[in-house]
């Protein structure tokens, strides 16, 4: 069985710079013995997308969803103490 192996953020985003300034995604993968799926995986994430005049990229939107979602829990929380207390 293989070892999985781990890598830091700032290795991940140096590797989806390098492809989004140009160079094959074959070539980064060969010359750091990743597989091309890991290496287009990161470069998704990475990449800048255009929402509206702003850009943003796959990561942010995933935390801003995160965020929501925990911000809608805690309104249902604050709505249900809310009907707890106008009973009383």
């Amino acid at each position: 069985m293989s070892k999985r192996n781990t890598y830091t953020d700032e290795f991940k985003t140096m590797i989806a710079e390098l492809v989004l300034s140009g160079k094959p995604v074959k070539e980064v993968a060969d010359e750091y013995s990743l597989s091309q799926s890991t290496v287009r995986g990161w470069v998704k994430k990475k990449a800048s997308i255009e929402v509206k005049g702003d850009t943003t990229n796959h990561e942010e939107i995933l935390k801003i969803k995160k965020e929501n979602a925990r911000l809608k829990e805690e309104v249902e929380i604050l709505k249900k103490a809310m009907a707890i207390f106008a009973t009383k």
